[in-house]
């Protein structure tokens, strides 16, 4: 007998069937909108959990990293959205708040709930009301402000708050290989 959900007698979506359905809504949606113009997303293989992102930023209006085109990965868990994604460049990126080894540090890609180390209230940390699209305009704007208090990359950090002509010509050259390498 159906429950009174669910009349056709079917049992209700898996917590990882019911993200794909909605990572699946999401993906078309970044497809078709036009109002986020420098991103691109596509699906890795047939995962609707393996996103390929590519942030391509315009050189007159996004300061330092303008005309840099960054490729990245964005692998969500079975539970998104109660979860986060994580984020990481496979573009080398200098920057305070992207790992070494590309991955992406910032507040809203942390889990829900309080900073046990304090540096976070859980209203800046992961939040089910975010998306891919807030994500990677949360990026965008990482990228032309850095949060140096807790940096991710220390060279780049103590950089940016110690000599930022060093740190301008370190993104620079960024930006540079980005672009060689952007299609490859």
């Amino acid at each position: 007998m159906a429950s009174p959900g669910n009349r056709l007698g079917a049992s209700p979506p898996s917590g990882s069937a019911s993200a794909a359905i909605l990572l699946n809504r999401q993906f078309k949606q970044m497809q078709t909108d036009k109002d986020i113009p420098g991103i691109s997303c596509g699906l890795v293989g047939d995962s609707v959990f393996e996103w390929e992102i590519m942030i391509m930023l315009d050189e007159e209006q996004d300061g330092l990293y303008g005309g840099g085109c960054f490729k990245g990965n964005m692998s969500f868990p079975p539970t998104y959205p109660h979860a986060p994604p994580r984020l990481k460049f496979q573009t080398p990126l200098f920057h305070p708040n992207v790992f070494e080894n590309g991955e992406v540090c910032i507040s809203i890609l942390h889990p829900p709930g309080d900073d046990k180390y304090g540096y976070e209230s859980a209203a800046e940390r992961w939040s089910p009301v975010q998306t891919p699209e807030t994500i990677l305009l949360s990026v965008i704007s990482m990228l032309g402000s850095p949060n140096d208090e807790s940096p991710a990359n220390i060279e780049a950090g103590k950089l940016w708050r110690e000599d930022k002509k060093e740190f301008k010509k370190k993104v620079r050259k960024c930006v540079r290989d980005s672009q060689e390498n952007a299609w490859d």
